[in-house]
């Protein structure tokens, strides 16, 4: 058996696939729209270019019902027989990779992994968990997907409905004693070498024998746009991001003309947003965080004693652990992340708040507010108007009641034509 580099496929894309090749997809991440999407475009290709078989290689922890479904619709359509690979060793394809694997036409495990806890994990509306009635109702519905699939692929129903109900998950060699899968094989070289020769009921009831003798393996690597937002859609890193665009864009409306903050700020939120069409969102609490960034700015407006600073703390805290509303714990942001970055924004902001409050209440030192309060000395006698000498110039002033050559003033008012009022001090 020949087997290409990762790039092999872009070096061979020139002629099409022979039909001893075997297109491998690789998913080593949660599932969701992006997984799909490499998925069913992998499946495509290797129907387009007539591949023997697609081996779709699964570490993951599970993901969204969406996606997942949108997954196994395109494996019970594909022309290609498709083999669903736990591996390498210590390997999972947990919740919605189970319900992947039992879907394709070959399931197999590689020594050290496991599969099943699949068991539905819905989030209503708020954030909160769903209620009794509507969690039975997601239940029967995805443990009658896979009876279905179970029932139709020849596998234990049993076992595969019990993964869904009561979350239990199975070893290698539990998932084969209870033939839940096909076979156990160290690696792809073995399971190619037992496959050869086999024949695969497609799940349209078509039967194909498999030729993989000297089968060439070729990777189909993620495109540039999918690996960016793989990359962008990391939960913790979609947040940090967020954060960042309120705070650039917070500093650059604070401070008219600063023009960088605002830029990196703007870059920033259009990227948390990319990566938000990919995260299941919770709108509840993207909204609590502008609540929040809200309350920082009424902070200046307002002489609220902090009251509104520390509502934008809470809102800010409790929206950030609210704004993914994702299934699995590998799709939500850490709360090691979540904490420290809500706290740290939110003391940036009232830092930033608290020195625009300081200006605004700072004494002006130029201009015409500039000259109230400050001292001077008569130049001549005030009866009541004369020449006042302030700041090193002499102004025309005009006291209340005579005051003589020499006395020390206070500047009370500044009138127009460039005369200022006094009083004796």
């Amino acid at each position: 058996m020949k087997r290409l580099p990762l790039i092999g496929l872009w070096l061979a894309s020139a002629s099409a696939l022979s039909a001893a090749t075997v297109l491998r997809l690789d998913v080593q991440a949660a599932i969701h729209p992006i997984s799909s999407e490499y998925i069913r475009n992998g499946i495509a290709r290797a129907e387009r270019d007539g591949a023997a078989l697609v081996i779709l290689r699964l570490n993951t922890p599970g993901g969204l019902d969406s996606s997942m479904r949108e997954i196994i619709e395109r494996i019970l359509a594909s022309r290609v027989p498709v083999a669903a690979y736990v591996g390498p060793s210590g390997a999972r394809s947990a919740s919605a990779g189970f319900f992947i694997g039992v879907a394709c036409d070959l399931f197999v495990m590689a020594p050290g992994t496991n599969t099943g806890a699949a068991h539905p994990v819905g989030i209503g509306i708020g954030g909160q968990a769903m209620d009794k009635t509507t969690e039975d109702k997601v239940t029967h519905d995805a443990a009658s997907y896979i009876k279905t699939l179970a029932e139709r692929r020849g596998r234990n129903v049993k076992m595969a409905e019990d993964a869904v109900r009561d979350s239990l998950s199975y070893t290698e060699r539990e998932a084969l004693a209870g033939k839940l899968i096909d076979f156990i094989a160290a690696d792809e070289a073995e399971l190619l070498a037992r496959l050869d020769g086999q024949k695969v009921r497609l799940f349209s009831g078509e039967e194909r024998t498999l030729d993989l003798k000297d089968a060439r393996i070729v990777d189909l690597p993620m495109s540039f746009r999918q690996r960016f937002l793989i990359t962008i859609s990391n939960p913790n890193l979609a947040y940090i991001l967020l954060m960042l665009g309120l705070l650039g864009l917070y500093f650059e409306f604070a401070n008219p003309g600063a023009i960088l903050p605002g830029v990196l700020g703007g870059i920033s939120l259009l990227l948390a947003i990319f990566a938000f069409q990919i995260l299941p969102i919770n709108y509840v609490g993207l909204l609590l965080i502008l609540l929040a960034v809200a309350c920082f700015i009424l902070e200046v407006k307002v002489h609220s004693y902090g009251l509104l600073s520390m509502g934008g703390i809470a809102a800010m805290v409790i929206g950030s652990l609210m704004l993914v509303n994702a299934p699995i714990p590998e799709m939500k942001p850490s709360l090691s992340i979540i904490i420290p970055v809500a706290l740290s924004v939110s003391a940036i902001v009232i830092f930033l708040v608290f020195l625009v409050v300081r200006a605004h209440l700072r004494r002006a030192v130029t201009g015409r507010e500039g000259l109230l309060g400050e001292i001077g000395e008569t130049r001549s006698e005030l009866a009541p108007e004369g020449k006042v000498f302030v700041h090193g110039e002499l102004w025309n002033a005009v006291a209340d009641r005579p005051l003589p050559k020499g006395v020390k003033v206070k500047i009370i008012e500044v009138l127009d034509n460039l005369k200022v009022r006094v009083t004796e001090i």
